[in-house]
């Protein structure tokens, strides 16, 4: 059976946070065991600039799901989903078709099909990794100038951090003008391959995946 991604991020006001700090851990297991669900995180977000519990966003909260293309339609129904948007201000849907992906996430890759996107598509890139705990402030001092290139990158649309947990599963989600300008970053930043070349050399990261999506639709603003 065919499969799609479909990516969600909230914003709520201050008055909701207790609801998004509880529903981060109840709803993990309750989208998992949705009707045809393969795969799926709850995520808090931040800049990206450090990846520290200093760089949350208290105010976006995301999800991440895999799911049959069957079910598509009625993903927005879910009650998980349907909670979240009652208590945003704002909901961004984004529609995904992977491209490629390489590593494990929580074991497995969840992103394992592949679709090939027209010329002119917009390119999401997903990056996430599961840091060794004695690497962290390694990690983290390494971070400041990919962010600031990452940011400054001809194409970029938009990118956050993304997390599982405060400390140590840790990611980006970006949105790119096309696969080029995505390419040139990841290939051709200086501060960018300093950082590829410290993971290998310094192997900080128990656990990554690198991961580029087409996105076939988008409703929201990111």
């Amino acid at each position: 059976m065919e499969k799609v991604v479909v990516a969600y991020f909230w914003k709520i006001e201050k008055k909701s946070l207790p609801f998004a700090l509880f529903s981060m851990a109840r709803d993990r297991r309750r989208l998992r065991n949705s009707r045809g669900v393969h795969f799926a995180k709850m995520l808090g977000t931040g800049t990206g600039e450090n990846f520290t519990p200093s760089d949350a966003d208290l105010s976006r909260w995301g999800a991440l799901v895999v799911l049959d293309e069957a079910q598509l339609d009625a993903i927005d129904n879910n009650a998980v989903v349907k909670g979240w948007k009652k208590r945003s201000s704002n909901e961004v849907r984004m529609i995904l078709d992977p491209i490629a992906a390489h590593g494990l996430w929580s074991g497995s890759n969840p992103f394992d099909w592949s679709h090939t996107p027209s010329a002119d598509a917009k390119v999401i890139a997903i990056t996430r990794a599961r840091i060794k705990w004695l690497q962290n402030f390694r990690f983290w001092a390494a971070v400041p100038p990919v962010s600031t290139e990452l940011h400054q990158s001809p194409g970029l649309i938009a990118a956050i951090g993304i997390g599982e947990a405060p400390v140590g599963l840790q990611g980006t989600f970006s949105l790119w003008e096309n696969g080029k300008a995505l390419r040139d970053f990841a290939y051709k930043g200086s501060a960018h391959q300093g950082a590829i070349e410290a993971t290998h050399r310094f192997n900080w990261y128990a656990e990554e995946l690198f991961s580029r999506f087409a996105l076939r639709d988008m409703r929201g603003e990111l």
